[in-house]
């Protein structure tokens, strides 16, 4: 009974989630319990908890986790301003005409909402106010559009900036550079936030082309489950496509241009994010849309001019030029701050941020308190003796490492079912991500992997996220047994892509090898 300790520790933190308890409090009750029974067995060394304050004050301290909340700022205002909404309206009147087109609209805005704020449960729970009726009052098959919808919302996970991408680089660069140290190198290599946007990048996109082919062969192949929009649907003018995609398509360039081209961290990045949502919400919330977009110019103008001539001011050898520069800039960055202390006085006027801060808020706790419970866990884990049956469990694997890999794709897969990505990535890939990287996995390239397969934990009943957020936004009419029946063939390209990932590598790899 003792020697499987470990294994029933698991169990019982799956019962206890199960079950209904609050995740976080599961995760360190659990723990809690486990240590005390190892201490009292005599099976585990309890001073191994006194490393808990350790990784807190590390949690604490990580500089790339910082960047989670920033980004999840980002995404709120964005779709508390409605913006997310004009898009998808202005979309679905764009593409609406075409045999599958209100699809196509809804999967081309999920990717756009998914690289402007990675916020999973916002942008279903959008598509599925939005979107959702107007396929319906179109001729769609209920369980079709409720599957695009689901799906579409959840490129959120796979397409930067993501908060699933932040927390997995993190996991991995640990279990990088743990594998290091087991392998004798004491000059270790970290992995950076950056390589995991890069890499995860093009299968981001492929995803997205393979649910479009779906769409349109299936459109092709059965008309009458996706019709043509109503002609009197209005097809929007040049302007407002404009209006509603130019914007959203410049905060993506300038977040993820800014990390990709080395410009800036994750974190600078993503408050570069926090402020062009805010100047975004503020024009939109009435604000004095001319002040706005001059602080929006000023502010890229300064970017690219402290970029290419930086100054510094501190200096005693600075010519009249630098003077001339440095002042010029100090003009820029005046103009900045007036246009957005005016988009903050118009989104403070409309209550954009009271929400969008309390959203914040409530999700970034929800996350750190899991990573902290979750640290607990993994010392009582490995003072059990869990982290060498895992070691021992994969390395006896039959096909070597490609079938470790495949038997812990599996199992992550079937977690998904039950676990938010969150646990598993804090608690499940610290075990085995260590022991892949020594058998020969390239880290970036196996994130990558565990990326796509997390995405499809949103998409699988009964606990899939992605369903229970849609299931609270669908009209009354459409049935949760037709949400399920929906994402099934989804679930299938999810597989696809990530079998195309395994077979190329060059997908998740080329893109961080050419940058980084």
């Amino acid at each position: 009974m003792t020697a499987y300790l470990d294994l029933i520790m698991f169990a019982a933190l799956m019962a206890a989630i199960l079950m209904g308890f609050p995740v976080a409090f599961s995760i360190a009750g659990v723990a809690i319990i486990f240590a005390s029974l190892g201490w009292i067995l005599g099976v585990m060394d309890i001073s191994l908890l006194g490393a808990l304050g350790q990784r807190v004050f590390g949690l604490l301290s990580n500089q790339v986790l910082i960047a989670i909340p920033l980004f999840v700022l980002m995404g709120a205002i964005l779709e508390k301003s409605r913006i997310a909404e004009e898009l998808l309206d202005t979309m679905g009147r764009l593409f609406g005409q075409l045999k599958g087109g209100l699809g196509i609209s809804v999967v081309l805005v999920g990717a756009l909402l998914a690289a402007s704020t990675g916020i999973v449960g916002a942008t279903v729970v959008a598509m599925g106010m939005i979107a959702l009726p107007a396929m319906l009052r179109a001729g769609y098959d209920a369980r079709v559009a409720s599957g695009i919808v689901c799906t579409a919302g959840t490129l959120g996970q796979i397409i930067p900036p993501s908060t699933l991408l932040i927390i997995l680089a993190d996991v991995m660069s640990n279990a990088y550079q743990q594998a290091q140290y087991e392998q004798g190198k004491f000059s270790v290599e970290a992995l950076s936030v950056g390589q995991f946007f890069a890499a995860a990048l093009v299968p981001g996109l492929v995803l997205v082309v393979l649910y479009l082919l779906y769409i349109l062969v299936r459109g092709m192949l059965r008309p009458q489950d996706m019709p043509s929009a109503p002609e009197e649907l209005a097809r929007p003018s040049g302007r407002q496509v404009m209006r509603a995609v130019v914007p959203p398509i410049l905060l993506i360039f300038a977040v993820l241009g800014a990390i990709l081209g080395g410009v800036a961290t994750p974190t600078e990045a993503a408050s570069v994010g926090g402020i062009g949502a805010l100047l975004m919400a503020g024009a939109r919330a009435g604000g004095p849309s001319r002040l706005i977009l001059s602080g929006a110019a000023a502010l890229i103008l300064l970017g690219i001019l402290s970029g290419v001539h930086p100054v510094r001011l501190q200096r005693s050898d600075l010519s009249e030029a630098d003077l001339a520069a440095g002042l010029f800039y100090a003009l820029l960055a005046a103009v900045a701050a007036i246009a957005v202390l005016a988009a903050l006085r118009s989104g403070l006027k409309k209550r954009i941020l009271h929400e969008a801060v309390t959203s914040t808020t409530t999700m970034t706790a929800m996350i750190f308190a899991t990573i902290l419970a979750a640290g607990m866990f993994s010392l009582v884990f490995i003072g059990l003796g869990g982290e060498e049956r895992v070691a021992h469990i994969l390395g006896n694997m039959p096909g070597g490492p490609s079938g470790a890999l495949l038997f812990c794709m599996l199992f992550i897969f079937v977690l998904g079912f039950f676990l938010d990505f969150v646990e598993i990535s804090v608690i499940v890939l610290p075990l085995v991500t260590p022991a892949l990287i020594l058998m020969g996995h390239d880290p970036v390239w196996l994130g990558i992997l565990i990326a796509i397969n997390l995405q499809t934990s949103f998409l699988t009943p009964p606990f899939g996220f992605s369903l229970f957020y849609l299931r609270g936004a669908a009209p009354k009419e459409v049935t949760t047994r037709q949400i399920y029946q929906g994402v099934v063939p989804f679930i299938g390209l999810q597989a696809l892509g990530v079998l195309l990932v395994w077979l190329i590598p060059g997908l998740a790899t080329w893109l961080p090898s050419a940058i980084f």
